[in-house]
């Protein structure tokens, strides 16, 4: 079943946006090691820092903020996920490969279901990743 998208909510960009005490290891896991481009960044802004990484097109983006007097709250539950579809499992051995470089490695997911296509890696806060074999919904 495909739905079209409403003409009423004319969403131009999607940002997923979060706060972390370790910005640099962060954005090194995203931008290095899964391979996020960065978009931009910005500088004590009302007290905030942050980058903002972009997935192709660049209509998706993932802001990594820290706040000059620390960043509340640890991840969630180890079965909120980001999943990135990834075409085939050449680009998830890519990634893998560097990410382990980076010193992070697979860890067994919540779900099972993730474990059969994908790979799952905990970024520096604890968030989880899966890079999943799949083209995706189209």
């Amino acid at each position: 079943m495909e739905a079209d998208w409403p003409d009423e909510l004319p969403v131009a960009q999607v940002r997923l946006a979060r706060p972390t005490d370790q910005l640099d290891a962060v954005v090194a896991f995203y931008r290095d090691g899964i391979g996020l481009p960065v978009i931009t960044t910005f500088e004590h802004h009302a007290g905030y820092s942050g980058v903002i990484v972009g997935l192709p097109g660049r209509d998706y983006h993932l802001e990594f903020v820290a706040h000059e007097d620390g960043s509340p709250g640890p991840a969630p539950t180890d079965d909120n996920l980001l999943v990135l579809y990834l075409p085939d499992a050449e680009a998830i051995d890519a990634a893998s490969r560097r990410l382990a470089e980076l010193g992070a490695y697979p860890i067994a997911p919540e779900n099972p279901y993730w474990e059969d296509q994908g790979v799952t890696f905990a970024d520096p806060d604890g968030w989880r990743v899966v890079l999943f074999d799949d083209p995706g919904f189209a």
